[in-house]
């Protein structure tokens, strides 16, 4: 499914997709950036995944389309491999709260202490 809408709000660093359903999902840069389904954070097999830390700030500064299918996103960290899927976006949106709280999870296992989005690093 396409959406039929897609507005990035970069001062609240939201990525808001509309879709046909009138299903609406904002999607904060952080989240997108650290569920990136490229190689060097996914890793190439299961079990080669990179957990990305100190993504907090990161905004999207500039999106792609890729025929009618995907978007590339390129990050003000200069990540912008991967091609994000409408499928991909879709699912990042339905399952945001499990994925979020995964992520949480995984930080603090690392003893990594996430800062607050506009906090100085």
């Amino acid at each position: 499914m396409t959406p039929t809408d897609v507005a990035l709000h970069q001062k609240s660093k939201i990525l808001e997709l509309k879709w046909p359903d009138d299903v609406s999902h904002k999607l904060p840069c952080e989240y997108l950036r650290v569920f990136s389904p490229s190689a060097e954070v996914r890793g190439h097999m299961p079990g080669q995944e990179t957990l990305q830390l100190g993504k907090e700030n990161v905004n999207i500064k500039a999106i792609e389309p890729v025929g009618h299918y995907a978007l590339k996103l390129v990050f003000d960290d200069n990540h912008d491999s991967g091609l994000y899927s409408w499928d991909l976006l879709r699912d990042l949106g339905e399952n945001y709260d499990a994925n979020w709280e995964d992520y949480i999870k995984r930080c603090e296992a690392q003893g990594y202490e996430r800062k607050q989005p506009g906090q100085i690093i």
